[in-house]
């Protein structure tokens, strides 16, 4: 039996004059392009706004101001039953492209659709994606106080004797 792994993950949902920001990539177990939102894992030593941020920009090309906590998610995937992803969603605004960045590997592109499109196109890599837009639609959000991140530092202790 395979152990059960967590993933901590990223993502953010973008959205400017009713497009969303969206990634066209290949992804495991999957023969055909999925679309997604920009997203990833959390790397060590970074908080998961950082990682949110540096994601958008290695997978799409834009830099991001992260603006609010859409939600926190979770999703087995049925092919991967021994996996559970726990995707910190965040609302961001693009403020700069960078039209010749290198993209990530397994990105084709980045694209921006309308909600139609994006269920039109029966692509969304998990339910997940499609979730956070409609949560975005929606009005969803929540202030980034709602996140205390510790950052380890050395602690003076002081004791009397």
């Amino acid at each position: 039996m395979t152990a059960w792994t967590a993933h901590v993950t990223v993502a953010t949902v973008v959205e400017k004059d009713g497009k969303f920001l969206f990634v066209e990539e290949q992804t495991e177990g999957v023969t055909h392009t999925v679309f997604n939102q920009p997203a990833g894992h959390v790397e060590a030593g970074e908080t998961i706004i950082e990682a949110a941020v540096r994601e958008t920009l290695e997978e799409t090309g834009y830099d991001v101001r992260i603006q609010a906590l859409l939600g926190i998610y979770t999703y087995t995937p049925p092919m991967f039953p021994d996996r559970t992803y726990y995707r910190f969603c965040f609302l961001a605004e693009a403020i700069h492209h960078h039209a010749d960045a290198q993209l990530d590997s397994g990105i084709v592109r980045a694209v921006w659709m309308s909600p139609d499109e994006l269920l039109e196109s029966a692509r969304a890599r998990s339910p997940l994606v499609i979730k956070a837009v409609q949560d975005a639609q929606a009005g969803q959000k929540y202030s980034l106080s709602l996140i205390y991140e510790h950052q380890n530092s050395p602690l003076i202790h002081s004791v009397d004797a």
